[in-house]
């Protein structure tokens, strides 16, 4: 929630170097003695402990951001794992209903990731010939005309059905 509200941050980041300005002219004043008009030590103590307790303040709004910015990593990781999942089902669901035998399905899923015919036969120890006979077959079993339709067939679907 934190993180929704940016002049929050700015805020807590100002204070926070308003403060460590504060002790920094404090350490220095006190070290080079350079302070002409003293102050009454009551006053000084009391700004001290204002700046104390923004630093703290600030502190806590780091931990908060940290907190929220984790929970949000998170909440994406997962939603990235359905999508993965749903992803990987539908392939499997596809796959099954053209019944692509097992070299063609991976023929099918090396197409879909984008990899070229070449490389596919290479990954498969197989010739380039054998490759596009079973991109053909592929094709023909998922009634489309080539590797962008197939494509085009698992994104129009995932985008159709939401995920989450």
């Amino acid at each position: 929630m934190i993180l929704k509200y940016p002049s929050l941050i700015v805020i807590a980041l100002i204070v926070q170097c308003l403060c460590a300005a504060f002790f920094l002219a404090d350490i220095v004043n006190t070290a080079f003695r350079l302070t002409r008009v003293p102050i009454s030590w009551q006053v000084h103590e009391a700004i001290e402990i204002g700046a104390f307790i923004g630093l703290i303040l600030g502190a806590v709004m780091v931990g908060l951001m940290l907190r929220a910015s984790l929970a949000r990593t998170a909440h994406v990781e997962s939603e990235l794992r359905v999508a993965s999942g749903a992803f990987q089902e539908l392939l499997e669901d596809r796959f099954t209903q053209w019944a692509l035998t097992p070299a063609e399905r991976d023929v099918a899923l090396f197409a879909i990731k984008g990899a070229s015919t070449a490389e596919i036969a290479q990954m498969r120890e197989t010739s380039e010939g054998t490759v596009k006979a079973q991109t053909n077959a592929i094709y023909r079993k998922a009634g489309v005309g080539g590797r962008s339709q197939l494509v085009s067939l698992f994104v129009e679907e995932l985008m159709a059905d939401p995920l989450v």
